[in-house]
């Protein structure tokens, strides 16, 4: 064993702890079915309800950081170039369904709607899971352990 054999064998144990625990909000998070017939779903719906605002290829609109002359933002992108991955799941899936002012509150104007009355929960777990199928592993991490955090911080 190390000199420091009992910081080893904590950051092992800690490293199993993220591990397991990303595993296990991959497992609620991508529910029942086929994983690939879920993001073709997710896909065509996500190119039906938020293409025209986000994107085609989740690029956002032009200047997303810079407020609109009516001081709302712009969509913001999906992709990597974004700040959709700061998020944890279960933030995105509140945003989604309930739309941004929803859950900022204070009086905040977006032009993001909530598509809880378009869309059913799996729906909008479909849209997310395809949003996040594109982005690159480093960034999937990343967001997976704000999923751990999240949950961890809930207990």
């Amino acid at each position: 064993m190390p000199k420091n054999s009992n910081l080893y064998r904590l950051g092992l144990l800690g490293g199993v702890a993220v591990i397991a625990a990303g595993s296990l909000a991959y497992w609620i998070w991508s529910g029942n079915g086929n994983e690939a017939e879920r993001l073709a779903l997710g896909r065509s719906l996500y190119g039906q309800h938020c293409a025209s605002c986000h994107g085609v290829y989740l690029e956002g609109q032009p200047d997303w950081r810079k407020p609109l002359p009516n001081g709302r933002l712009p969509a913001p992108p999906h992709d990597a170039s974004g700040h959709t991955w700061h998020h944890p799941d279960e933030i995105l899936f509140r945003i989604t369904k309930e739309g941004t002012a929803a859950i900022v509150g204070n009086g905040h104007q977006s032009d993001m709607p909530g598509f809880g009355d378009i869309m059913t929960d799996e729906e909008i777990r479909a849209v997310l899971a395809f949003i996040k199928s594109t982005w690159p592993e480093r960034i999937r991490n990343a967001q997976d352990q704000r999923n751990a955090a999240k949950q961890e911080a809930s207990q």
